[in-house]
């Protein structure tokens, strides 16, 4: 009988909460952050390397997968564990967000939405049914029900239908989905930027009793004080015993301000993105290595990091990577950047645990204020 799914919380610090998910893949240290693997692979990373910097588990894309290289040729190769050399925990997104904003082609109905493939135009259907039934061939640990994620702003009929729709859509996916030992669905709250629609998506995905909630259709091009506002009227409509996942979600500041209002889980492209693009993320800030400032430093990115990549490498030589398009720049600061999104959950989780969440968020926020080193 495989273990069952379980979450705890461990420490409270304000509505900020310190918990850990254990299921049978292994344990998910709460607050935490997701590195998103689109395709069974984190972009410009080894496997072992999202595992060194202290990832507990990682996400995957139902929609990418499902086209490239197909759910059921990876259920025979093995699932996505063995396919991509992963061993703990994958989260599955449902591909509802990227039949939305990747096809131009498609068409919406209660059954579900048929749409063409980006890649080569082929024709596919995707219903709450066949969304868990791709989960299930990837052979995920955290499968997400499907739903219509509207872009804001919107109008409030249009809000509220895709909320509707997709609260429907989760009843069909719990069914879908039975009872898989040791394995987890969640429900998605949708509503847009409308507190009402909010709370009753909250209200009625939590009848469901769902082992997760997740918050979805935020960081969608709405500001950061409405992301914030939805979240202090969503969260506490949600179960205190069950994990609360902010879906996309984001820059660091996004994720300190989120768990203070009591958001267990996040994932994000954009510490594995902005490395390809010569951007990387330090206790200092944002530091853009395209710059000319950084061509005759020796000095490293951050000389106190635990990363090789930040620690060892001088930011001159970093600096003509990126100019020059070399992979191994983008590598090396997708791994900084990976390090340093794990390092700010490490320090989140300890602060929460010893009641000092207000003023180490504080002390980091302060360091990303006072920006990066002078120039030489």
């Amino acid at each position: 009988m495989a273990k069952p799914f379980t979450f705890k919380v461990l420490a409270t610090d304000g509505k900020a909460r310190r918990g850990v998910i254990d299921m049978p893949r292994g344990e998910i240290r709460t607050p935490a952050f997701m590195p998103v693997g689109t395709g069974g692979t984190v972009k410009a990373m080894y496997m072992d390397q999202v595992r060194g910097v202290g990832a507990d588990i990682i996400l995957g894309n139902t929609y990418h997968l499902m086209l490239r290289p197909g759910a059921e040729r990876v259920a025979r190769l093995g699932g996505l564990h063995e396919f991509a050399r992963w061993p703990q925990p994958i989260l599955t997104d449902s591909g509802g967000f990227q039949v939305m904003s990747l096809s131009k082609l498609r068409k919406l109905t209660e059954r579900g939405v048929t749409f063409r493939s980006h890649i080569d135009g082929a024709p596919y259907e995707m219903t709450p049914e066949r969304s868990i039934d791709i989960q299930g061939l990837l052979d995920s640990d955290i499968q997400m029900q499907l739903d219509e994620c509207t872009a804001l702003p919107a109008e409030l009929k249009e809000i509220e239908r895709a909320m509707e729709l997709s609260l429907r859509w989760a009843e069909r996916c719990k069914t879908a989905f039975g009872d898989q030992p040791g394995k987890a669905m969640f429900g998605i709250v949708q509503g847009g930027d409308n507190a009402a629609l909010r709370v009753r998506s909250a209200q009625a995905l939590s009848a469901m009793e769902l082992k997760g909630y997740a918050v979805g259709g935020l960081a969608v091009g709405e500001p950061q004080a409405v992301m914030l506002d939805m979240l202090d009227i969503t969260c506490p409509e949600l179960p205190d015993n069950k994990p609360r996942y902010l879906m996309g979600v984001g820059t660091p500041d996004d994720i300190v301000k989120s768990v203070a209002r009591g958001i267990d889980m996040f994932d994000c492209v954009m510490p594995t993105r902005a490395g390809r693009h010569g951007l990387a993320y330090t206790r200092r800030g944002k530091v853009n290595l395209r710059n000319a400032r950084h061509a005759d430093d020796p000095r490293p990115l951050d000389e106190e990091s635990d990363c090789p990549a930040a620690r060892d490498y001088s930011r001159a030589y970093l600096h003509h990577l990126v100019r020059s398009q070399e992979a191994l720049g983008a590598m090396l600061l997708t791994w900084n950047n990976l390090s340093y999104y794990q390092k700010l959950m490490q320090d989140i989780r300890a602060a929460i645990e010893a009641q000092a969440f207000e003023t180490r968020t504080a002390e980091i926020s302060e360091g990303w204020a006072r920006g990066d080193i002078p120039v030489i």
